[in-house]
């Protein structure tokens, strides 16, 4: 494993979405770290982030393409659920005392290269249309939508 650097190839091309997704990037830096030093700790951190990361992104993503009205949302929504059980599953086995350090570094490798460049860009083009409608606004200091969405979801705006 080696560390992961952020590129634009990531990119879905909203903001938001993308600093979300780039901690991914920073889970996949913190299990190669976690190998490195054998630090299951570490591991068990992620793992415990990864969870709360799926909840809230999640939730926060499926909105935005409800609400732009992404005809593919439940489609998305499926492959978001299985990912999060697929989560909870490294979870269990890790609790159990299973080192899931290397698996789990290639799955989210993998769901970083095939899901975000994939299915993330799919609805992408939609969202950007519905909010150069004016429709959603997706500067987070403001109190639109987004700004409503991040407060529900994350606790705060950003």
């Amino acid at each position: 494993m080696a560390h992961i650097i952020w590129s634009n190839d990531l990119s879905v091309g909203i903001e938001i979405i993308d600093s979300q997704h780039k901690r991914i990037v920073d889970y996949l830096n913190e299990l190669d770290d976690a190998r490195l030093k054998h630090s299951r700790d570490v591991v068990g951190g992620v793992i415990e982030d990864l969870i709360d990361y799926t909840q809230s992104h999640f939730g926060f993503e499926e909105t935005l393409m409800e609400e732009a009205g992404y005809p593919y949302v439940n489609a998305h929504k499926k492959i978001h659920e299985l990912f999060i059980r697929r989560i909870n599953e490294y979870h269990d086995r890790f609790k159990l005392g299973d080192d899931v350090t290397e698996e789990l570094h290639r799955t989210l490798t993998n769901w970083l290269v095939n899901h975000i460049k994939r299915e993330d860009n799919d609805y992408s083009s939609v969202v950007q249309l519905h909010t150069a409608k004016g429709k959603v606004d997706l500067e987070p200091e403001t109190s639109g939508w987004l700004g409503g969405a991040l407060k529900r979801f994350f606790g705060k705006k950003k």
